[in-house]
């Protein structure tokens, strides 16, 4: 993918990017903050921003409802104010995972698990890193490739200026970056006993997917891609994910490479799929990313879930 590495333009310093590198440079500034303050301060984002945000509101509502039909009124009016602030908190843990040192991301990241990779090394086989759309995804997968080398699947943003900015915060500590539609790509790093970072929890359209299972909703669109790169390139499948605690501290957990995985069905393989995005969930739920229209794509004829009463 070097050939298609953005790179700085002097265009991006004409008045109509004047605002995106206005973000860039405060969150960069942002960054620079003790650790608590940038905690409260997202919280204050969050609930100022985010939280008047109805279309948004109403769908981390939904999704909950959805998921959890047993859930209470007033377990979720409590559940979306702490997913409001951790949203808010997410802009803040962007910027610490494109611009911190390694040493600060160390300091405050715990890595479990890692005995789990270095056996694969030994066996020389690709492994296929599964993760969720968890609020600091982007400092999850900082904190890993600081500890071992991997590849990112990459969608290029719009905007070529804040592409850059995106790219190259992404591919710190040694990590490079395939683009989402580069299947072929992806296939041929795993092959070589490579590590992808993969998240196939979000809703990404009728293409290549099938309906499955997630949580309390039988029918969630689920990508397909997750049973075409296992079974195109005989890898590992090894589910992570990280959580924050209450003081702040991060812990990135590695789990045991998955066994059972039904290759021999797409439908099978996208249940088995959701069950461990499920656990991955669970592991910190107010901590995931609900304000996405998961199951926005419906089968035909049913009835769109986010219609409001």
């Amino acid at each position: 993918m070097a050939n298609n590495t953005p790179s700085f333009r002097l265009h991006f310093l004409l008045p109509r990017y004047w605002m995106t590198l206005l973000l860039i440079a405060i969150m960069y500034l942002l960054s620079l903050l003790p650790l608590r303050c940038q905690m409260a301060l997202g919280k204050v984002f969050g609930r100022l921003v985010l939280g008047r945000m109805e279309k948004r509101v109403h769908t981390i509502r939904r999704n909950l409802t959805l998921c959890f039909p047993d859930m209470s009124e007033e377990e979720k009016d409590a559940f979306v104010k702490e997913n409001i602030d951790n949203s808010g908190i997410a802009l803040f843990e962007t910027a610490m995972a494109w611009f911190w040192s390694d040493a600060r991301v160390c300091k405050h990241v715990t890595v479990v698990g890692m005995e789990h990779l270095d056996a694969l090394e030994k066996t020389g086989q690709g492994a296929l890193m599964l993760a969720i759309h968890s609020l600091h995804i982007e400092l999850s997968a900082r904190a890993f490739g600081i500890k071992k080398s991997g590849s990112g699947v990459y969608r290029p943003n719009n905007n070529p200026c804040f592409d850059y900015f995106q790219y190259k915060g992404r591919s710190r500590s040694n990590r490079t970056l395939i683009d989402r539609k580069d299947v072929k790509g992806m296939i041929k790093a795993l092959k070589s006993g490579a590590r992808v970072l993969y998240a196939p929890d979000h809703d990404y359209g009728l293409r290549r997917s099938t309906f499955a299972p997630l949580f309390a909703v039988e029918q969630a669109c689920t990508t397909t891609g997750t049973s075409l790169l296992v079974n195109a390139s005989d890898c590992a499948i090894v589910p992570y994910t990280m959580v924050r605690d209450k003081k702040g501290h991060y812990t990135l957990t590695i789990l045991p490479p998955q066994e059972g995985y039904p290759k021999e069905c797409e439908h099978s393989a996208a249940v088995y799929t959701n069950k461990l995005i499920e656990k991955l969930i669970m592991a910190a739920p107010e901590q995931y990313m609900w304000l996405h229209r998961r199951f926005k794509t419906r089968p035909e004829g049913a009835p769109c879930l986010y219609s409001k009463a």
